[in-house]
């Protein structure tokens, strides 16, 4: 690898295998290797695994690279190209976690292809292939993650993929974009409340009170609550008494790389809320 980005067309072409079978891209002088978080929904006094949202683990020289850095660090003309590489990474990827029954985030930035005929062309491609991978739409939660894009333009997109049975999440609700008139307009399955945001919040003393009729009202639109970002028992303690629908953070499960063993042993809720800031791993 010389370090230039690759600016090939054909993802397929900057996509290999390793020994056991597990995909990862090759952009210039990087490694991108697929990494998947798990989403959690209350059952009782416990949470179950329900989804896992797919994210990228670049890595240079063997070392991994924070996310961050490596996308803001990619020229414009190549962002398109490392988008739908990563996405098909994900898809790809996804039948070696090795549990059924799970359903699969992947996220979409309506922005990076804002040509509408191309992004819908885009679309359709993806849902073509899909049982390529051993996955259907109906497993597949699509993470708007940049609300700046037209509205036309993104309703046209949430509209090729609602067709094709691909649920719509909102992700970061409560900084930028991501507002109340983005959620009467896309109507998404699913909200995700931004963890930053969450994690202020739950500064307040009477966080609990005021988080539940958000919640609500959320609800009334008929669409799930996700909070990301539970990173302590006192996050987790106040998403549980809003009533929220999915909780993702590294206070429940860390991502791991794809091709990891992933352990179904539902999470003790009682166990979560006692021990504040630590990370409860994936094993029973």
């Amino acid at each position: 690898m010389n370090g230039r980005p690759d600016r090939r067309r054909n993802v397929g072409e900057a996509i290999f295998a390793d020994e056991v079978g597990i995909e990862y891209g090759v952009y210039g002088a990087f490694r991108l290797r697929s990494a998947y978080q798990p989403i959690f929904a209350p059952r009782g006094r416990f949470l179950q695994a329900v989804a896992v949202e797919g994210l990228i683990e670049p890595h240079r020289a063997g070392r991994p690279v924070a996310p961050p850095v490596f996308f803001e660090s990619l020229p414009a003309a190549d962002r398109l190209f490392v988008e739908t590489m990563c996405r098909v990474l994900h898809l790809r990827n996804f039948r070696n976690i090795g549990v059924d029954g799970l359903d699969l985030f992947f996220n979409y930035n309506p922005l990076i292809n804002d040509h509408p005929g191309r992004a819908l062309a885009e679309i359709r491609l993806m849902t073509r292939h899909l049982a390529d991978f051993d996955l259907h739409p109906g497993m597949l939660i699509c993470e708007i993650t940049e609300q700046a894009a037209d509205d036309e333009l993104l309703v046209s997109l949430v509209r090729e993929m609602r067709r094709d049975g691909i649920r719509i999440a909102i992700d970061d609700f409560g900084t930028g974009h991501s507002t109340e008139e983005r959620v009467a307009l896309v109507q998404p399955d699913i909200v995700k409340i931004d963890g930053t945001w969450f994690a202020e919040f739950c500064r307040h003393a009477a966080a609990e009170r005021f988080f539940r009729p958000l919640v609500s009202a959320l609800h009334d639109r008929g669409t799930k609550v996700l909070v990301e970002g539970i990173e302590q028992a006192g996050h987790l303690r106040v998403a549980l008494d809003g009533g929220v629908d999915l909780l993702q953070g590294f206070h429940l499960g860390r991502p791991a790389l794809a091709g990891t063993i992933f352990d179904e042993e539902p999470l003790s809720i009682d166990r979560l809320l006692g021990m504040d800031n630590k990370v409860i791993p994936l094993f029973g």
